[in-house]
């Protein structure tokens, strides 16, 4: 049984939680406010990392420490008050640990700066192009540097319910490049939990981790492609063809294969898989709704 902290514990946090108490893990989740619900799967320890005073008496005795925050808004203030505060806060806690923990530190593919198309993996080069994927790799190269053991995984956009935000976009026809294609990259929710819980019980078994690991499905798909799919379930009007214009400044196929080559199946290995239980959902909602009336 291993002792595990998860910095920033929130849906995803959780939904982690949950598979380690499985195997008899146990947990503390770190959140400013703990759900009044408390989950038995995880203890909550009630603190804001930008702030020490709030986890000085957190305990020192963790085999591993998930770092997961989220940012509160997409401004640059709120990126670096997780990246650099926060982590800078909790590496300072550790430093009292007769026996520092290893550390898993989620990151973002937004590290990567590639815009025409191409395929990357861990190895390609990471020269964001945005303050935020910029504040993310230097917090990457910042734990490295202090704790070179560290576990690196890079997720690309998540989604699943509650995290909607393309399906609801399909649902007002909205117009899309078709041609030069944009390039989307995703992982549901339920895969981010397992992926950390997947490396989490290869390392607790002593197998020796990559330092970096991309994480998302097996299927980079055009923007286009996936909202016409998207109409067609739910029956609404598809895309209209935008206009060829300036490229975006992110353009990339996410190559998921170090992940893969360990063994980890995927529960959601592609878009249409993810989004039909939600679609599914949507509709039932709509014909019960349309009856009560």
């Amino acid at each position: 049984m291993a002792n595990i902290l998860i910095a920033g514990c929130g849906d995803i946090g959780i939904r982690l939680a949950g598979l380690l108490h499985r195997k008899n893990h146990q947990v503390t989740g770190i959140r400013r406010h703990p759900p009044e619900n408390l989950n038995e799967t995880v203890n909550f320890y009630q603190a804001d990392l930008t702030e020490t005073s709030s986890f000085a008496a957190l305990p020192l005795n963790f085999d591993e420490v998930v770092f997961m925050p989220t940012p509160g808004q997409r401004s640059l203030a709120s990126y670096q008050a997780v990246y650099d505060t926060a982590l800078e806060n909790l590496l300072k806690h550790f430093e009292k640990a007769e026996r520092p923990p290893h550390w898993f530190f989620i990151s973002s593919t937004s590290v990567y700066g590639q815009s025409n198309g191409e395929w990357i993996d861990e190895d390609s080069v990471t020269e964001a192009n945005t303050p935020s994927g910029q504040i993310i790799r230097r917090a990457e190269l910042r734990l490295l540097t202090v704790l070179p053991d560290t576990t690196i995984v890079r997720f690309s956009g998540i989604y699943g319910p509650g995290r909607e935000y393309l399906l609801n976009s399909a649902r007002t026809a909205p117009e899309i490049m078709r041609d030069p294609p944009y390039y989307t990259n995703r992982i549901h929710q339920d895969d981010c939990a397992g992926v950390l819980d997947f490396l989490i019980g290869l390392r607790l078994k002593g197998e020796k981790l990559a330092t970096y690991y991309l994480a998302s499905d097996d299927n980079p798909a055009p923007q286009w492609e996936v909202v016409s799919w998207m109409t067609e379930q739910l029956g609404c009007l598809p895309p209209a063809v935008k206009p060829p214009s300036t490229p975006p400044d992110l353009n990339k196929r996410c190559d998921n294969k170090r992940l893969k080559a360990l063994g980890y199946q995927l529960i959601y290995p592609d878009y249409r898989n993810g989004y039909l239980p939600m679609i599914q959902k949507i509709v039932t909602d709509q014909i019960s709704s349309a009856a009560a009336k």
